[in-house]
C-alpha cells in the first residue's frame, strides 16, 4: 500500500492532516495484528477496525488479507463479507450497506489524481454500495461511484460510473447485461 506521503505532489502540498498521518502510522502497526490473525477471528479484526474509527455492523466478516487504507473512512452495514485480498483504498469515504459480499481481490478505489492539472493533485472520492450487492472476483470500483441496490458486478468488471438497481454488470467498462429481481446474499 502507498503511504500518505507518497500521494503528495513532490512534497509541495499536504494531502492529509498531521492527525491523519499519525493515525495512518498507528494503523500500519495495528494492521500487523490484523493481517496475522486467524481467519475466523472476525470479531478481533472488527474490534481493531472500530478502534480506528470504522463503523462496523453486525455479522461482518473481514478476512485477514484485506487491505484497508484508512479505517476511519470505512462504514460496513450488517452481514457484510470482505473476502481474501480485497483492497479498500479509501482516501475518501467508502460506505457499504447490508447483505453485501465483496469477493476475493476486488479493489474499491476512492482516490485518483487530477491528471490535467499541474502538480497532479490528489482527488479524494467516495464510494457508496447499497444493500444486497455482490461484487465478484477482481472487480474494480472507481472513485465517486454509487452501486445501487440488488446489483451484481461480475468478475473483473471495471465500474467507473454509478449503476442502476436490480441489474447485472460485466465488462470493461461495465455494461448492464440483464435485470434481476434480487441478489440472495446470505444473512
Amino acid at each position: 500500500m502507498n503511504s500518505p506521503a507518497s500521494e503528495s505532489s513532490a512534497g509541495r502540498r499536504r494531502n492529509y492532516s498531521k492527525r491523519e498521518y499519525f493515525g495512518w502510522g498507528l494503523w500500519k502497526i495495528a494492521a500487523i495484528a490484523f493481517r496475522f490473525s486467524p481467519r475466523h477471528c472476525y470479531g478481533w479484526r472488527n474490534l481493531l477496525l472500530r478502534a480506528f474509527g470504522a463503523k462496523i455492523g453486525r455479522h461482518v466478516e473481514v478476512y485477514p488479507s484485506c487491505q484497508i487504507q484508512f479505517p476511519w473512512n470505512l462504514s460496513l452495514g450488517d452481514h457484510v463479507t470482505l473476502a481474501w485480498g480485497v483492497k479498500i483504498y479509501n482516501l475518501g469515504r467508502v460506505t457499504i450497506g447490508s447483505h453485501v459480499v465483496v469477493s476475493q481481490y476486488a479493489h474499491l478505489c476512492a482516490g485518483t489524481h487530477e491528471y490535467q492539472v499541474s502538480g497532479f493533485p490528489l482527488v479524494k472520492g467516495e464510494i457508496t454500495i447499497a444493500d444486497h450487492v455482490w461484487i465478484a472476483t477482481e472487480a474494480f470500483i472507481g472513485p465517486n461511484v454509487e452501486i445501487a441496490t440488488h446489483v451484481v458486478i461480475g468478475a473483473r468488471t471495471v465500474v467507473t460510473q454509478s449503476t442502476q438497481d436490480h441489474t447485472v454488470y460485466v465488462g470493461n467498462p461495465a455494461r448492464a447485461v440483464k435485470g434481476i429481481d434480487q441478489v440472495a446474499i446470505p444473512g
